[in-house]
């Protein structure tokens, strides 16, 4: 497969001297999804906004690998809160990231009824943002991003917010839509039963300056996913390894 994320010894600093991370290599595969937990402060979302061309690079590189197209964006970031402009319906929220792309009115009306399909909100465009749940607020924000039709997807723990029972059926969903469009994913979060549910690989970053300390290959069926001995087994192996990182850490 090839790699359409690659960052070679990639360090990040908001000062000019401290690095938040430092020497990060992460590569990341056409059609994978791939999730990153680790020791607070150790830069994982920094990681996605250094990936997204967000912050610059205080060191290394970040190579991303797509194929180039006037009609859409090799990435699209989806963050904690959807930020839904509360002035602008549903559907012209999702269109938000289509105006400065070379998309006509009707691409982007079907982009708009394919997203909104994909997350399962049809009929929901002519809504106002207050009209809707956090977790629907949470799936337009998605949508949002889904209609550029990047290659890439990040996203910056989007459903930590959220209560436990809407938390599972969105990631049941991202999952649904990562099958159906084939997008690269690469998806932080603090939950490790989340992270180990819904990736092929977990990154594990610790120290400080942060670095990748453990990956972990998820090979379980996603079907067997939901609690059993092997998926609880694989979680609590990912646990023991931030529980190590963070001690050391602290040292």
């Amino acid at each position: 497969m090839a790699t359409v994320i690659h960052t070679k010894d990639l360090a990040v600093s908001f000062d000019g001297h401290t690095p938040v991370f430092e020497g990060l290599n992460v590569a990341v595969e056409r059609g994978e999804f791939v999730t990153v937990v680790g020791v607070s402060g150790a830069g994982k979302s920094t990681l996605l906004r250094v990936i997204a061309d967000l912050i610059p690079p205080f060191r290394g590189s970040v190579s991303v690998d797509v194929p180039s197209d006037s009609s859409k964006r090799p990435i699209a970031m989806v963050f904690q809160a959807a930020n839904l402009m509360p002035w602008r319906r549903v559907a012209n929220n999702i269109t938000l990231g289509l105006e400065e792309l070379d998309v006509s009115a009707a691409l982007k009306r079907k982009r708009v009824d394919w997203t909104l399909n994909l997350v399962g909100l049809e009929g929901y465009g002519d809504r106002w943002p207050y009209q809707l749940s956090g977790g629907q607020r949470q799936r337009i924000g998605i949508a949002r991003a889904l209609a550029v039709n990047p290659d890439i997807l990040l996203m910056d723990e989007p459903f930590g917010a959220l209560d436990a029972i809407t938390r599972t059926g969105l990631q049941d969903e991202l999952l649904h839509i990562w099958k159906e469009t084939g997008k690269s994913i690469l998806f932080v979060t603090h939950d490790i039963e989340e992270a180990v549910y819904l990736g092929d690989r977990v990154l594990l970053l610790g120290d400080r300056p942060g670095r990748i300390v453990e990956e972990y290959k998820i090979k379980l069926s996603r079907k067997s996913r939901r609690g059993g001995a092997a998926f609880l087994a694989q979680v609590e192996r990912v646990k023991k390894g931030l529980q190590a990182a963070i001690t050391a850490s602290a040292v």
